[in-house]
């Protein structure tokens, strides 16, 4: 089953706030295909599923800061936020899937579980290649020091 949205587009959208790997509200709305509004209604009606390790609301300091990374701000007539964003950790994500239940929801929920999945497999990969030094012979030579 090919997923509803390209892997690369959702890898894109996870951004580290507070030591933690997160997809904006926004951008969950977007892949869901629903207002951003409407997703933070269904998650408000459900509040109890989502404690402050399932999501949290970004500070105005934090959202400055996203902001000036990812330029997804549309100017246009009415498209300002009124209200911070939140932000969704895999765990969060997870739970959207019981709060959001459609079809395109429920697919797009796989895909985005997929690629953190994906994510922490990389990091760890390549944590393990950190920890271990290189064997004999993959030591870069050092050029000969000179003498005066």
């Amino acid at each position: 089953m090919k997923p509803p949205v390209p892997i690369e587009e959702i890898s894109h959208h996870i951004v580290f706030v507070r030591g933690q790997r997160v997809i904006l509200d926004e951008v969950l709305a977007r892949l869901y295909q629903v207002e951003t509004k409407v997703l933070n209604q269904a998650v408000r009606r459900n509040r109890e599923r989502f404690p402050e390790d399932f999501m949290f609301q970004l500070t105005e300091a934090e959202f400055l800061v996203l902001r000036s990374q990812i330029v997804t701000l549309d100017k246009s007539r009415g498209k300002y936020r009124k209200y911070l964003p939140f932000a969704f950790t895999e765990q969060g994500v997870a739970m959207l899937s019981g709060v959001l239940k459609s079809k395109t929801a429920i697919e797009v929920n796989l895909a985005i579980m997929r690629v953190f999945v994906r994510l922490r497999r990389i990091l760890e990969s390549n944590k393990e290649k950190a920890n271990h030094p290189p064997g004999p012979g993959l030591v870069p030579s050092l050029p000969p020091t000179s003498r005066f």
